[in-house]
């Protein structure tokens, strides 16, 4: 499910709803608080803080997640880079999906690797 060829069936099946962005629009700024996490459907955001674009989500990447799992504030604003649409997963959707498909779980795990790794290397 959560490989590629990249499989959406679990956004009609938890009803997740989808929302478009225009470019440029402001999808977070920090410190807001953290509803929602999201799955980059077609477009790209930018994760952006103190004017610094920290990463660029492509499709089927994911962001908004670390306020999910720490109910924290935002680490950083997210803006669409180009004409965006999101899938918006709310926390309960997110619980959901982590307690009963691991595959979603390793997804995210390897998500939040990769960024880590990513900041290691530019240290």
């Amino acid at each position: 499910m959560w490989g590629a060829p990249f499989d959406f069936d679990f956004l009609e099946r938890f009803k997740i709803p989808l929302k478009r962005y225009s470019s440029g629009e402001k999808i977070f700024l920090e410190e807001d608080p953290g509803d929602y996490m999201y799955l980059v459907i077609e477009g790209k955001v930018s994760i952006v803080t103190f004017g610094t674009v920290l990463e660029n989500v492509g499709m089927h990447g994911i962001f908004g997640e670390l306020a999910l799992i720490d109910n924290a504030p935002r680490s950083a604003a997210a803006l669409a880079a180009e004409p965006t649409e999101l899938a918006l997963i709310n926390r309960d959707t997110f619980l959901e999906l982590v307690r009963h498909n691991p595959a979603f779980s390793l997804y995210v795990m390897r998500q939040l690797a990769t960024r880590i790794r990513r900041m290691n290397k530019s240290l």
